[in-house]
């Protein structure tokens, strides 16, 4: 597979809006990176598109290559917001936008720093990433995802669902992999990062994605 060449001159700009917290990230993969999470609770809706320019600066809306943002699972006002925000950007600048799990960040960011523990225990690419996020009814949104060792990526094994306890712990029994099970943190937002890297590693491969195909997942409701 063909690896794409990013431009220094042209940035990817990812945000996360699944909990109260508003994270931003942009970089230009080479040595201009940066990223900011803000604590907004309800006014997370006030004051999105108000921190999304005046972080973007010194750069500007036509340096993006493309935007990413967090698709969920989260929380339902959040979520929306951020990919309504997204779309909508995207749109007007015509660019790709990347719809990015909030698990499979969740799973990037353990990876990215446990780099040594997975190198010993990577075994042909068969060493499996479980995350797990609490849900409403003593639900949980889970996913898997197979890591790949030799470019730092992760392969959807299980999409984004919605299972009981005794649901996800069977398919975890059945798994017959070596796995490690992710915990998804309180702060999801400061894995923002990992939505922007996931994104990049999609660019990478030639996989562009439009505005029209980003949907938020709720769970039990998507849209």
């Amino acid at each position: 597979m063909t690896i794409k060449t990013f431009n220094p001159n042209k940035y990817g700009l990812a945000f996360h809006t699944t909990t109260p917290q508003l994270g931003i990230s942009i970089g230009n993969f080479v040595d201009n990176n940066r990223s900011q999470v803000w604590d907004l609770g309800r006014d997370l809706s006030v004051y999105l598109h108000q921190s999304l320019g005046e972080f973007l600066q010194p750069q500007t809306w036509q340096d993006l290559e493309f935007i990413a943002v967090a698709k969920g699972p989260g929380g339902f006002t959040g979520t929306r917001i951020g990919v309504v925000a997204a779309r909508t950007l995207a749109q007007q600048l015509d660019i790709p936008l990347y719809g990015v799990s909030s698990l499979a960040a969740v799973a990037l960011a353990y990876v990215n720093t446990s780099k040594e523990i997975l190198a010993e225990n990577n075994n042909q690419n068969n060493y499996f990433i479980a995350v797990q996020m609490k849900a409403r009814q003593e639900q949980f949104f889970v996913a898997i995802y197979r890591f790949l060792l030799q470019d730092n990526s992760l392969q959807t094994y299980l999409p984004d669902t919605i299972m009981t306890i005794e649901e996800w712990q069977k398919t975890l029994s059945n798994l017959k992999q070596p796995y490690q099970l992710i915990k998804a943190p309180n702060n999801l937002a400061d894995t923002v990062t990992s939505v922007l890297e996931l994104a990049y590693q999609q660019w990478q491969k030639g996989r562009v994605t439009s505005w029209l195909e980003v949907l938020p997942f709720y769970g039990q409701h998507p849209v």
